[in-house]
């Protein structure tokens, strides 16, 4: 059926007032390319919220004013935008858009600057969770003919259809060499025999429900959540004394890190020693913490909480990540805990991604492969050299293996003041060239679902990565990945998240088998496959 104007539209914004003030202009600049592209159409736009001169910003900023924005609505029908050119809290929005009758259209501009591609996929994560149907777009300058057409679909369908054509059920590929399944299986079965115990320090970071494994679910995987709390962190923090800080932090100068201090520095924008020192006490906190519950992988949620405490966690979390980092001993000072392993984290506590690291590794380690897996946001790309080139960056924290030259190419920086007041140093590097292994788990018709393909890190001359460190955030590691068979718009079409996760293969041959093995271990635990783009091995 037709759209009728007017066509209203949304913005979720950050809880941060800082964040939305900084990043209002992108988002006013996107609405005004908008309502341009819609008025050719011979449609009108019209704000469900206004700009508030107090604020200085027009998003929708906690999900209290979600509520009252949707209940104020002329009716639940009405054809309805959400635009983002940020990164945004989708519970601001998801309590309306779930009992929302009317035409849902998802948008985002297709930039770097802020995170609003990373936004719009996280709502969308979480929309397809909630089973709220709804369909989605990006451009660029919202001019070009692809933005245009499918524009034109949605306002005389409701509806748009994107080329999926990458993606194949694993069952509808010949079986899985035997070998390689067998891993699978066994590691699966182990799992549910024995079971595992993930450590969650406080659920749902920054509104992402799509980050949230519903119990029941988690359980037929044999997994299991220890809920814990960011107050049990923080208080082990304050018990941590100075010497093993400093220990910790020693430890990693010594493999070669950098850190951008100042001989002077102003804490509410440099990075200092004292901030690191903290780091350093959450790294320890975390592991004897995992330790006492018996975890076999933790997920810190910093963002709310932890953020007005402590400088960030991305420092201790890439540490914990990396199976060559500074030794913790229990405390009594007699025994390493989890030596030479990694002790397995999920950033901003994503569960999916969470459970997909503790299959990466375990499959890894039979295989021989180093296992350092980490989680990426899906944050922009431009071709180059002919080839749609992405970049991948998390927010300060990748295990220093999978950066050129390791722990000597990471130069660590203050985060962003605007997301962390309390500052804090990064991981900040080049993602290796090479081959790796991409996935990404979600909840869909309330089942587990799992996407997989292969990806190419290729390193790109300096002055090509400054470009894109300086259009995105050049604190952050920065990974340069090219999907195998699968286009820009394929992934923003079928992608049900903000995050991916990669792990890295010794060679072409050995990607191929370890994402074998991957699928079966995911198909023998319940999970649906699908297999995105191609040289996959599969047949």
């Amino acid at each position: 059926m037709p759209i009728q104007s007017p066509i209203y539209l949304v913005a979720s914004g950050d809880s941060r007032l800082a964040a939305n003030q900084t990043c209002w202009d992108a988002q006013n600049k996107l609405e005004q390319a908008l309502g341009k592209a819609l008025e050719s159409l011979g449609h009108t736009i019209k704000r469900a919220h206004e700009y508030d001169e107090i604020k200085k910003h027009g998003f929708i900023d906690s999900q209290r004013m979600g509520m009252k924005v949707f209940a104020n609505l002329p009716s639940d029908d009405v054809p309805l935008i959400v635009a983002e050119a940020v990164w945004q809290y989708s519970h601001h929005v998801l309590a309306g858009l779930t009992t929302h009758k009317g035409p849902i259209l998802t948008l985002a501009n297709w930039c770097g600057q802020w995170p609003g591609l990373v936004g719009m996929l996280n709502l969308n994560g979480s929309l397809t969770k909630a089973g709220v149907k709804y369909s989605t777009l990006w451009s660029v300058d919202f001019t070009d003919e692809f933005f245009v057409n499918k524009l034109k679909e949605w306002l005389e369908t409701g509806n748009i259809q994107h080329d999926v054509s990458h993606v194949r059920a694993l069952k509808q590929f010949k079986a899985i060499p035997d070998d390689l399944e067998k891993i699978g299986q066994k590691i699966a079965q182990d799992i549910l025999k024995n079971k595992a115990i993930m450590g969650v320090f406080d659920e749902g970071c920054m509104g992402m429900y799509n980050a949230i494994i519903p119990d029941e679910l988690l359980h037929k995987l044999g997994i299991f959540k220890e809920r814990l709390s960011q107050s049990a962190l923080f208080y082990e923090m304050q018990v941590t004394n100075d010497e093993e800080a400093r220990a910790v932090y020693n430890w990693i100068k010594e493999k070669g890190m950098k850190f951008d201090l100042k001989d002077q520095p102003n804490d509410a924008t440099d990075l200092t020693e004292e901030q690191i020192l903290w780091q350093c006490k959450m790294y320890i906190a975390a592991v004897r913490l995992a330790n006492d519950f018996g975890c076999d992988l933790i997920g810190i949620q910093y963002q709310q909480g932890l953020k007005d405490l402590v400088p960030a966690s991305d420092l201790a979390e890439g540490l914990l990540n990396n199976v060559d980092r500074p030794p913790v001993k229990d405390r009594s000072n007699k025994r390493i805990l989890f030596e030479n392993a990694a002790v397995l984290h999920f950033n901003e506590v994503d569960e999916c991604a969470g459970v997909d690291a503790l299959i990466t590794n375990r499959v890894w380690n039979q295989l021989g492969y180093p296992p350092e897996t980490t989680l990426h946001d899906v944050r922009y790309g431009e071709d180059y050299d002919g080839v749609f080139t992405w970049v991948f960056e998390i927010s300060g924290a990748v295990p220093p293996e999978h950066l050129i030259d390791g722990y000597k190419g990471a130069f660590s920086l203050r985060q962003p003041p605007m997301y962390f007041h309390k500052g804090g140093g990064t991981i900040r590097g080049v993602s290796k060239p090479g081959e790796v292994v991409w996935s990404r788990i979600y909840t869909e018709d309330n089942r587990l679902k799992a996407d997989l393909g292969r990806a190419r890190v290729v390193k790109l001359p300096s002055e090509e990565t400054e470009r894109r460190w300086r259009d995105t955030t050049p604190q952050w590691p920065i990974m340069h990945a090219q999907l195998l068979g699968v286009s820009r718009d394929q992934l923003m079409a079928k992608h049900k998240a903000n995050h991916v996760q990669v792990a890295y293969a010794p060679d072409a041959q050995g990607a191929q088998k370890a994402l074998a093995a991957k699928a079966a271990c995911f198909q023998a635990l319940g999970i649906e496959v699908f297999i995105c783009g191609t040289e996959s091995g599969l047949d």
